[in-house]
C-alpha cells in the first residue's frame, strides 16, 4: 500500500530573494525608470515620476533626519490613502525608523493603546476624514503618551516645513541622506502593523525590510508585473495588501501605483480604472461585489485589465468567475495571508485552471514553506485531511512588538507561523481554506465549515452575500444561522425558502435553522467581516443571550 504524501510542501524558485533594504531597492528602481510615472493620485489629478517621487521621498527623510528622527526610532502613520501616506512608508524606510500603521477607523482609546505600545516619537496624521476629527483626538490623548514628542498634520505647516527643510538640506549636502541608508541592514524591523484586536488588545507585528520587500516583490512576479502594469490600489495602505503587495509589488518592478480615492468607493475604483488605463486591480470580495453592483458597471471601459489580485477573506467562487468573465481579469490571483507573514504564504499562478482559481488560494509562494497540522498533536496530515495552515520562511515576522508571550504561541520553536486557519492541501499543493479553526461549528458531534455552506448559497439567484455562523443550542450544542444580502429588486428569503433551497443538496445538519436578512454585514475597515460580532448579535436575535 502506498504511503500518501505529507501536506508538505516548498516554493521552489529560479529567481533569488532580494537583499537590499527598500531604499535601496526604490533607488534603483528610480534610476533605471526615472520618467515613468510611479505614483498617480486620481482623486485630485497630482502625478509624480519615479524621479520626482524620489526628490519628494528624499526630502521628507532628510526632514525627519533634522528632526532627530533616525533608526529604530517609531514614527506613526494615521491616514487614508494619499500620496503622503506613501512617501511617508518609504521616507522612514531610507532612514530606518520603524513605521507604524494606525487604523484610520481607530478613535482615541484604540489611538492612545498604540502610541503607548509601540513608544511613537513622531506621529504623522491627517487632520481629519469623514467624521473623524484626528487632531482633537490627538490633542485629547497626547498628554498620556510621554514618548510623543512630535505631531505633524498633513498638508499644515509642519508637513510643508518637514519636505523644505529636507530638500535645503540635502542642497546644502547631499551625502546627509546616503550616509544614514548605508548603515542599515535589511533584516532590521521597518514596519509594525497592528493585527485586529477582536480577541483583546491588538498585538504590533514587526516587520523587517527583507520581510515585507521580498514578499511585495514575489507577488509582483507571480502577477508578471512590468514598468509597463499601472495597479488600481483601493485596499488601505495601513494594511499590508495595501503597502506591501500594492506599493512594493508597484515599486520593485517598476509599474505605476493609482490610488482611486482616499477610502474605498466602488465609482471612484471603476472610474480610476478607466481613466488610467490600469492593468491590475485590487479587492476584498466584498469591493469586487460592489463594483459589479454598480448600476453603471457595463459603461465602464476596463479593456485594459488584465490581472488583480483578490485576498483578504475567501473569495466566493461566483464572485471570482464574475470578475473574469466581466470585468476582464483573466490573470486574476487569489492570494492567502496575514499580516504577520507580510502577508502572503500562498497565490493561484496565471496559468492554473479556472477551477484551481476559484476553489483554492494557490500554491506555496516562492522561496516558502507550508505544511497543513493536526491541531491536537502538531502532526503533519495526509494530503486531502483538513488541519491547521502553519508557513515558515523568509515573511515571517519578527514577532509581535514587545510581547514575547504571544509571539511565542503563534511562532513554535522551529519557525513555524501558525495561522488558525483550516486548510486542505491536494496532490498538486494547492490548499483550500476550509475556515477558521474558530469559527468551525459543531452541530450534534458534526463538524461544519460554514465556507461550504456559504459557497452554496452564492449559487441562489436571489442572494448577494451569505455569512453563516454557529449559534447555541440545547439540543445540538450549536445550530447554524446564515445572515443573507440580497440582491436588488429580489424578495427576502425567510428560513423555509432558504431550507428548501438546500434540502437534497447540502446534508442535513449542514442546513441553516435561522436566516436573517440584513443590507450589510458588520466589517472591519479593510473589509473583512466581523463574525465574532454576528454571533453575538445572532444570539440576541434569535432570544439565547
Amino acid at each position: 500500500m502506498t504511503t500518501p504524501l505529507p501536506s508538505y510542501t516548498s516554493g521552489v524558485w529560479d529567481a533569488p530573494m532580494l537583499g537590499d533594504t527598500i531604499g535601496e531597492n526604490f533607488d534603483r528602481t528610480a534610476a533605471a525608470h526615472a520618467d515613468r510615472e510611479a505614483l498617480v493620485d486620481h482623486a485630485s489629478g497630482r502625478r509624480w515620476t519615479y524621479t520626482e517621487l524620489r526628490a519628494e521621498i528624499d526630502a521628507i527623510a532628510t526632514g525627519l533626519l533634522r528632526r532627530g528622527i533616525g533608526k529604530g526610532d517609531r514614527v506613526g502613520i494615521w491616514a487614508p490613502n494619499c500620496p503622503e501616506w506613501t512617501m511617508i512608508q518609504y521616507a522612514t524606510a531610507k532612514i530606518g525608523a520603524i513605521l507604524v500603521n494606525i487604523n484610520p477607523a481607530y478613535r482615541s482609546h484604540e489611538l492612545q493603546y498604540v502610541l503607548e505600545q509601540a513608544g511613537i516619537v513622531m506621529l504623522v496624521s491627517a487632520a481629519s476624514f469623514k467624521t473623524s476629527d484626528y487632531a482633537a483626538m490627538i490633542e485629547t490623548v497626547r498628554p498620556n503618551c510621554p514618548d510623543l514628542t512630535s505631531v505633524i498634520l498633513l498638508g499644515g505647516d509642519d508637513w510643508r516645513a518637514l519636505g523644505a527643510d529636507g530638500a535645503a538640506a540635502l542642497t546644502a549636502d547631499p551625502g546627509v541622506l546616503a550616509t544614514a541608508q548605508a548603515g542599515l541592514s535589511a533584516d532590521e524591523p521597518i514596519n509594525i502593523q497592528y493585527t485586529s484586536g477582536t480577541t483583546g488588545f491588538p498585538k504590533g507585528a514587526t516587520l523587517s525590510h527583507h520581510n515585507i520587500l521580498n514578499n511585495g516583490y514575489f507577488v509582483g512576479e507571480l502577477c508578471h508585473y512590468t514598468e509597463q502594469d499601472r495597479v488600481c490600489i483601493p485596499v488601505p495602505f495601513y494594511h499590508c495588501f495595501g503597502m506591501v503587495m500594492g506599493n512594493l509589488a508597484c515599486t520593485s518592478h517598476g509599474a505605476t501605483m493609482v490610488i482611486p480615492s482616499p477610502a474605498f468607493d466602488p465609482r471612484a475604483t471603476l472610474e480610476a480604472v478607466q481613466a488610467e488605463r490600469c492593468t491590475s486591480l485590487y479587492g476584498v470580495p466584498t469591493m469586487f461585489i460592489a463594483e459589479l453592483a454598480d448600476p453603471d458597471f457595463d459603461t465602464y471601459d476596463l479593456s485594459s485589465l488584465r490581472t488583480g489580485i483578490m485576498a483578504g477573506s475567501p473569495c466566493p467562487v461566483e464572485v471570482m468567475k464574475q470578475v473574469i468573465e466581466r470585468m476582464g481579469m483573466a490573470e486574476v490571483s487569489i492570494c492567502y495571508g496575514m499580516t504577520e507573514t507580510s502577508p502572503v504564504s500562498l497565490q493561484t499562478r496565471s496559468d492554473d485552471t479556472v477551477d484551481q482559481r476559484v476553489s483554492t488560494v494557490g500554491r506555496v509562494g516562492p522561496h516558502l514553506e507550508v505544511k497543513i497540522v493536526d491541531p491536537a498533536t502538531g502532526l503533519t496530515v495526509a494530503r486531502g485531511k483538513p488541519g491547521e495552515l502553519c508557513t515558515r520562511g523568509y515573511s515571517v515576522m519578527l514577532g509581535y512588538w514587545n510581547n514575547a508571550e504571544k509571539t511565542a504561541e503563534a511562532i513554535d520553536a522551529a519557525r513555524w507561523m501558525h495561522t488558525g486557519d483550516i486548510g486542505v492541501m491536494d496532490a498538486d499543493g494547492y490548499v483550500a481554506i476550509t475556515g477558521r479553526i474558530k469559527d468551525m461549528v459543531i452541530r450534534g458531534g458534526e463538524n461544519v465549515y460554514p465556507r461550504e455552506i456559504e459557497e452554496f448559497l452564492y449559487t441562489h439567484p436571489d442572494i448577494l452575500d451569505a455569512q453563516v455562523v454557529g449559534v447555541p443550542d440545547a439540543k445540538y450544542g450549536e445550530e447554524l444561522m446564515v445572515w443573507i444580502r440580497m440582491r436588488e429588486g429580489a424578495d427576502d428569503l425567510d428560513a423555509d425558502s432558504v431550507r428548501s433551497f438546500c434540502t437534497g443538496k447540502l446534508a442535513h445538519y449542514k442546513i441553516p435553522r435561522y436566516v436573517h436578512v440584513v443590507d450589510e454585514f458588520p466589517m472591519t475597515v479593510t473589509g473583512k467581516i466581523r463574525k465574532i460580532e454576528m454571533r453575538e448579535r445572532s444570539v440576541e436575535l434569535i432570544g439565547r443571550g
